[in-house]
């Protein structure tokens, strides 16, 4: 009878671990995708993101998207969350949320959930939204609000306000960091427990997500999170705790590890290396990552929104260079690796052929890592042990080459290099599947400890064989200049295996020319000096387009031309490929004033500044004619009439110079 009750009380405690949350699965193989930057109010639509499944499920496990419950600003990332319940954000409809997630998951690929609860707005100071789910009425009282809110704010304190309007807050302190401006919340109160855990429900069984990503989480204990992650049984919980490597574990810990971090030590240490130049400085002990106990639950990331370059007078903390060479180190290393979407869109390709890499070696967040070089400043070597060895070689690639009886060069890049061990018997391209520009280069290898060991690849997507197929040597490099689909397999001993597939979309296109006119003379006294030459500070596209001189603000630009009886500077640019573009700022002298963020420009453009300002004083633009479409008057149902460049309608006869007609640029 002991010995039944001794199972049996087993047997229960193993019921109750199952019950609680993990906080994320060790020996995790996947990547994650960072789907949104700040104001990606386009890039991001639920519709958007949905159409992308098919291309971004084969390379993410998971991924994080916009807090996706409706604000009270129309235009909102997120991080003001007034309603729960009602999931009709800047970003889309619940029923549009829905279904991408639902079309997400049917791929293989799990949404993650931005989850704001630390404060809440409010209309005034006092009025939560009463919100229904399931029959039951949740809504926030000034009694879940924390005791000292707001109270480092000078002149700016709850409790002031709350007296003298007469209402009751919470009687519990703050239990973490303050969040100013908003009421944080008490979550020792059995009222916000409540609806916190409903809401949780309500995201995981409602909507489709499948984990958290905890904002602010050092404005409250972590304490709060084990319960919440308890409550919802969520497999995939991460915490946003910017700060040192002690207080990130600290954190963990005080989650009894329910939940796992991002890994801004490790974030650090790779902003760190490019800064300073410097790739020892990847060789901290100073990121989970170093830690077996703690590696598990390192969420790795090289960029997020709150980092990220976001225009000339808010650039935050942005990888400024080597952002291939910062991806290709995050993604040979264990921890589970977070992709900034900015990066994504960029260097989509490149980035897929990590992953591939990746997945050959079968790293995975708990996997072994140990630095062969890491005390040289050009350049570091990092191998880790997944299913099989990855040597990865970030810098200078030319100053390292491993062992070719043990390892194989699969994959090169700007500043980065990866060599799979050879005992990984299989075949390898380099380039990803996706659309290439005119034609697909690419390269074949044998990795095989195997010295005979050859290739049999076919471009019809029928399975090579012994038989069937071409046979090459390691290190083929193939040109494909319409789509195709090629498999490759790795041939030793008349057998093929280590199958490697690739399905490649051509399209044509030439890099152009296109130019970029400015005036300044409607702008106001200030931009006199735009007379003698305007500075231009360029970002975006593929990532060439930055000024000559990269300090702000930027490349004074002196060259005039004459065109619609009006003089305008002009630099002239490259586009690259169909997705390139430029953004810029204008501005004068050492940089004031200057302009709105101009965006996404990718043809022949005429800029005219005008003399009002937004509410930073940045001028705003009056006119933009791009390329032969002027989008001022583009939607208009008059362009059979004749405009100048300034959009002002003109009669004949025409004197000489650029016009608008019929929706063309037509010169005279």
């Amino acid at each position: 009878m002991k010995k039944f009750f001794s199972i049996l009380t087993m047997l229960l405690v193993s019921l109750h671990i199952t019950a609680q949350s993990q906080g994320w699965p060790a020996g995790y193989g996947g990547v994650m995708l960072q789907g949104f930057y700040w104001d990606s109010f386009d890039d991001s639509k639920w519709t958007t993101l949905e159409s992308q499944a098919d291309e971004l499920s084969p390379y993410f496990s998971l991924i994080w998207v916009p807090q996706s419950g409706k604000c009270l600003n129309p235009t909102s990332m997120g991080y003001d969350p007034y309603y729960y319940f009602n999931q009709n954000s800047s970003f889309g409809t619940a029923a549009e949320l829905k279904r991408m997630i639902a079309t997400f998951k049917a791929k293989g690929l799990g949404t993650i959930a931005d989850v704001v609860i630390n404060h809440h707005n409010t209309m005034g100071w006092w009025k939560f939204p009463e919100e229904t789910y399931n029959g039951t009425t949740y809504q926030f009282k000034t009694t879940d609000i924390v005791a000292n809110d707001d109270s480092q704010n000078t002149g700016y304190v709850t409790a002031d306000q709350a007296r003298k309007d007469g209402v009751t807050l919470g009687t519990h302190n703050d239990d973490g960091d303050d969040w100013p401006g908003m009421r944080d919340l008490d979550h020792k109160s059995d009222n916000v427990k409540t609806i916190v855990k409903a809401y949780e429900q309500f995201l995981l069984k409602e909507m489709g997500y499948v984990g958290f990503r905890y904002d602010m989480v050092k404005g409250f204990a972590g304490s709060h999170i084990a319960e919440y992650n308890d409550a919802a049984k969520v497999e995939y919980s991460i915490g946003e705790c910017w700060d040192g490597l002690d207080r990130v574990k600290n954190w963990i810990n005080s989650t009894s590890k329910k939940s796992a971090a991002f890994d801004f030590p490790f974030r650090y240490n790779v902003r760190d290396a490019i800064r300073d130049n410097n790739w020892s400085r990847l060789n901290s002990t100073q990121n989970l990552l170093h830690d077996t106990n703690y590696r598990h639950y390192s969420i790795t990331f090289v960029e997020n929104h709150d980092t990220e370059y976001r225009g000339a007078n808010n650039s935050q903390d942005p990888i400024r260079s080597d952002t291939l060479a910062a991806n290709a180190y995050m993604l040979a290393m264990p921890g589970t690796p977070c992709v900034f979407f900015k990066h994504w869109q960029t260097y989509k390709q490149d980035i897929k052929s990590m992953i591939d890499v990746r997945k050959a070696a079968g790293i995975t967040n708990t996997s072994d890592y140990v630095f062969l070089v890491g005390n040289r400043m050009s350049h570091a070597v990092i191998r880790s042990t997944g299913r099989n060895k990855l040597i990865t070689v970030i810098g200078s690639t030319k100053e390292y080459t491993p062992d070719a009886t043990q390892f194989t060069k699969v994959l090169q890049g700007y500043r980065y290099a990866y060599y799979l061990s050879n005992d990984a018997e299989t075949a390898f391209v380099d380039r990803a599947s996706g659309n290439y520009q005119n034609k697909a280069e690419v390269l074949l290898s044998a990795v095989s400890n195997r010295p005979d060991a050859k290739l049999v690849y076919t471009t019809d997507g029928s399975t090579p064989t012994a038989t069937h197929g071409t046979q090459v040597a390691s290190g083929t490099k193939l040109t494909l200049t319409e789509d195709r689909t090629l498999i490759v397999g790795l041939l030793t001993g008349g057998v093929v295996k280590g199958l490697c597939k690739r399905d490649y979309k051509i399209t044509s296109f030439n890099a152009q020319d296109i130019k970029v006119y400015v005036r300044a003379d409607e702008a106001g006294t200030n931009w006199s000096a735009a007379a003698n030459g305007i500075n231009y500070w360029t970002w975006g596209g593929d990532g060439s387009h930055g000024p000559d001189n990269n300090s702000w603000p930027g490349d004074k630009i002196t060259k005039k031309e004459t065109i619609d009886g009006k003089q305008w500077i002009v630099k002239t640019f490259r586009i690259n490929s169909p997705t390139d573009y430029i953004n810029f700022v204008f501005s004068v002298g050492t940089g004031s004033p200057q302009t709105v963020d101009v965006n996404n420009i990718n043809k022949t453009t005429f800029i005219t500044i005008d003399s009002s300002t937004d509410s930073g004083g940045k001028h705003q633009i009056k006119t933009i004619t791009t390329g032969i479409r002027s989008l001022t008057d583009s939607k208009s149902s008059n362009n059979h009439k004749w405009y100048n460049l300034r959009g002002q309608q003109v009669e004949k006869p025409l004197h000489p110079g650029i016009y608008i007609h019929n929706g063309r640029k037509i010169a005279i």
